[in-house]
């Protein structure tokens, strides 16, 4: 018997195990969380006898006598400052890390209520973030201290709000607390266990699946295959992805399910699956896209190894070329990454009404989840029922099923609740990456500087399967000439199986692959051309009514040129700073259905905002709760954000393309143009009980390769110009991130989401690798290069309106993804000025971060 108090109560346990397990699942204190399992990651951060603790490695065994506290033991006056610091600061995103933040930050302020910002980073070093890049975080500790320190009040909360002002994030307390609910914080009653078992080789061939002994344990409830799926295949756009792998089938990646065992106790998982017999015999994969091309390659799909080629052409580029002065080509190489977001895949779903199902999921679209299980179970799409939880982090990442069609499968075939949860290892194993790219590119001046063509091939390693391979391609070729004005271009994609881990959406969605490589050769052409990096820029920057590479005018709001005036100064004045521009579409665009919708009901005195737009941590629901008082005058305290639901919330499409905050906000702007108008009507939001006022948006777009002079490649494009500067060591001390942002809806979400993007940006660029050997990954969590607080620079976010912006959205435009995109080209470029080195290969080698191999 081990005897140990927690949060101040003697607690007992026979058992010894995992002090997260007895936390979370004996005492219900899910405030806890489980991120990585071995120690690395800091969401299960407690105070063991006053000092910081790994609940995920620590045993009760090792606990005897001891005291644990959690977020949940924190005393509430002290609670509430840490509640105000970190809404105020803007410290809270996905919030999957915070209450870990919180703990470490309550230690550092027990014994030091004056800390500098780097004790703050030291204090926090053990707790990874992949939201914030920090900087919010540490301001939230500073200003947490401030309070203790001087005994301040809390502000009350305000009572009007608009466009561009600061506001605590609809849903921050809940993070803060922990008492939000994520998906695994949920148990059910008569909650069943399933998990899904892989192949052990990236190519097979499956002759016998034998699962006799795995029944026969006394805790199995069923093993599943192949044959009891009534449709066995699922995919985001190509539906080429096998549910389960049938006898007789080929795996394609190591990440294949091949049975699902489902059990009542889940520590008995791991015993089951090693109960399932499969004679299969390993094949020789194909791991590199180029191989993968040629004649006589493994068939990773039987319609062959291209998944698609895309070309966009406009211009005489050739002839461009050939009579420009000046000419650059190289060759350029970006690797797979991960994620890597806090929370580890997890769903669960239940039997609902007559042979439906519902599903608690934590992925990035309700209605995609919806639509590929009614697929899977060939039932009704109104069977199904899909309703997020807390999403942990996403970033393209939880847009393929990756957990939620084998719980619902499993719930519907045992008719009784069922949870699957990826570990770290399984999540790392099987959801997608960002495409790794080989990248061949020629551009082209004039004497002067101006650019005048340019070609391109990319060849995209989409894995195993297509996922959103398709359009991750189609953005870094339509992106691929860079925000700037002239259009001869000749950009050949090829879109490639392999037999490695699928690669699917990543925040910058291709567009940071393609802009490494022209932004590199940009500052070898000002070189060439006796001109500086950022004169090259702004001499061909877009402008408004200008055409860029893809045939697009832009529009009035476009705002380049002031991105690259706003850093001009910090750039002239650093020996080793390092320059890119860029721009990302917000909206699917290339002529697919891009719609978003809204609607806001009036339900005991209060305005319900329904949208199934998913918050991944970047604050869509406070967008909206901004819109709507901005437009209708009503007090935020009247206004509730629900979270989304198939059954009661309007398909308002996927949170990816940087597309929410303008679609949906542009139909939460028309439904509470609306729920105005019946106000000025009837006087009061009492007298409008129990109404419904709806907003839709579609965005018309025209197709990639559209024959008209001057298509719509996308509805906005968000512009940018990052500046990263090194010391005499080669360190990186600052970026400057200057970004066209349209109208600023919330002000710390959006500087947060560019200092977020930087840093991830900087992970790309200096730290970030999954490396692949014949498709096998050979790393784990705490191996993939993450920077942690004490790695990272201030990032100054510097926010750009133009004086005309668009009307949709009251003006506002994504920033969630084009933060990432020129961090990368800006690192590059400061090492070159730094050591005259040429890098073309990512992570960038022999620097202060990574030494030459």
């Amino acid at each position: 018997m081990f005897t140990f108090k927690v949060n101040g109560k003697e607690c007992q346990s026979s058992r010894d195990g995992r002090l997260i397990d007895y936390l979370r699942d004996e005492l219900r204190l899910t405030a806890v969380k489980e991120g990585c399992s071995e120690g690395t990651c800091g969401t299960c951060t407690v105070i063991v006898d006053g000092k910081k603790g790994k609940a995920c490695i620590l045993k009760l065994s090792k606990l005897e006598g001891k005291s644990i506290t959690t977020v949940e033991g924190i005393p509430e006056e002290e609670m509430k400052v840490y509640v105000h610091c970190f809404a105020e600061a803007g410290a809270v995103q996905c919030g999957f890390c915070i209450p870990g933040m919180i703990i470490s930050a309550k230690v550092l302020l027990d014994a030091n209520l004056n800390p500098t910002r780097e004790e703050v980073k030291k204090a926090i070093h053990g707790n990874i973030c992949r939201c914030t890049g920090y900087q919010k975080i540490e301001d939230a500790i500073l200003m947490a201290a401030e309070y203790f320190r001087e005994k301040r009040i809390i502000p009350e909360d305000p009572e009007h709000l608009g466009l561009t002002q600061r506001f605590k994030r609809v849903d921050a307390e809940e993070k803060v607390r922990g008492t939000g609910e994520f998906v695994d914080d949920i148990i059910l009653p008569d909650m069943a266990y399933a998990k899904a078992l892989r192949s052990p080789y990236p190519r097979a061939r499956i002759h016998k699946i034998d699962i006799t002994r795995a029944l026969a344990h006394e805790d199995c409830v069923a093993v599943y295959t192949a044959k009891d799926v009534p449709n066995n295949v699922c995919g985001h756009i190509v539906q080429d992805w096998d549910v389960l792998i049938p006898e007789g089938g080929i795996t394609r990646y190591i990440g294949d399910a091949i049975a699902l065992a489902v059990v009542n106790h889940k520590e008995n998982l791991e015993e089951v699956l090693s109960l399932i017999q499969v004679d299969a015999e390993e094949l020789v994969p194909v791991t590199n896209p180029i191989d993968a091309l040629k004649e006589g390659a493994p068939k990773v799909h039987e319609g062959g190894n291209l998944l698609t080629k895309k070309v966009c052409k406009r211009g005489d580029a050739e002839g461009a070329i050939a009579g420009s002065k000046y000419v650059v080509t190289r060759h350029y190489s970006v690797p797979f990454t991960d994620h890597a977001f806090m929370e580890p895949e997890c769903a669960i779903a239940f039997p609902e009404g007559e042979d439906g199902v519902h599903l608690y999921t934590a992925g990035q679209s309700v209605y995609d989840e919806q639509h590929e299980i009614s697929s899977i179970l060939k039932l009704p799409a109104e069977k199904v029922i899909v309703e997020s939880k807390l999403v942990g982090g996403g970033f393209g990442g939880k847009e393929d099923m990756s957990v939620q069609h084998h719980a619902a499968l499993a719930a519907w075939l045992a008719k009784r609740p069922v949870k699957v949860k990826f570990s770290r290892k399984e999540s790392l194993l099987v959801h997608v990456k960002r495409h790794a790219m080989e990248m061949d590119f020629t551009t082209a001046c004039d004497e002067n500087g101006y650019l005048t063509g340019m070609k391109a091939v990319l060849y995209s390693d989409t894995g195993a399967y297509a996922s959103l391979g398709g359009p991750v391609l189609e953005r870094a070729c339509t992106h691929a000439a860079g925000p700037y004005n002239y259009q001869n271009v000749d950009i050949v994609g090829y879109g490639v199986y392999t037999n490695n881990i699928p690669a699917g959406a990543y925040r910058g969605f291709g567009v940071t692959q393609s802009c490494f490589a022209t932004e590199c050769n940009l500052n070898l052409l000002a070189e060439m051309a006796g001109i500086t990096p950022w004169e090259i820029r702004y001499r061909n920057a877009i402008r408004p009514g200008q055409t860029l590479p893809n045939g697009q005018i832009a529009t009035q709001d476009c705002a380049l040129a002031q991105t690259l005036e706003a850093v001009k100064e910090v750039y002239d004045s650093h020996p080793y700073a390092g320059i890119a521009s860029c721009m990302k579409n917000s909206g699917v665009g290339v002529g697919i259905p891009d719609i978003g919708r809204c609607r806001l009901t009036v339900e005991n005195g209060k305005v319900h905002v329904l949208t199934s737009a998913a918050c991944m941590g970047q604050g869509v629901g406070t967008v909206t709760i901004h819109i709507v008082c901005e437009i209708t005058g009503l007090s935020p305290a009247l206004l509730v954000h629900e979270r989304p639901n198939t059954e009661r919330t309007p398909d308002s499409g996927t949170s990816t393309a940087s597309r929410q905050t303008l679609f949906t906000g542009e139909a939460t702007r028309r439904a509470s143009t609306l729920l105005r108008e019946a106000l000025e009507e009837k006087g009061s939001l009492e007298a409008l009980e129990g109404t419904s006022y709806y907003g839709e948006y579609l965005g018309e777009t025209d197709p990639m390769g559209s024959s008209k002079p001057n298509p719509v490649s996308h509805i906005a494009y968000g512009y940018a110009t990052q500046v990263v500067i090194l010391d005499e060591a080669g360190k990186v001390t600052e970026v400057v991130a200057a970004h066209d942002v349209g109208t600023v809806v919330n002000v710390q979400s959006c500087e947060g989401q560019v200092e977020g993007g930087v840093v991830m940006g900087l992970g790309y660029a200096l730290t970030e690798d999954f490396p692949m050997v014949e498709g096998r990954p050979t790393l784990n969590y705490g191996k993939l290069g993450l920077l942690r607080a004490s790695q990272t620079p201030p990032v100054q976010a510097i926010l750009i309106t133009s004086d005309e912006v668009l009307k949709e959205a009251c003006g506002a435009k994504g920033v969630g993804e084009i933060s990432s995109v020129p961090t990368a080209p800006a690192c590059a470029h400061a090492y070159y000025r730094y050591d005259g080195i040429e890098r073309t290969r990512l992570p960038l080698e022999n620097t202060f971060y990574r030494k030459a191999k």
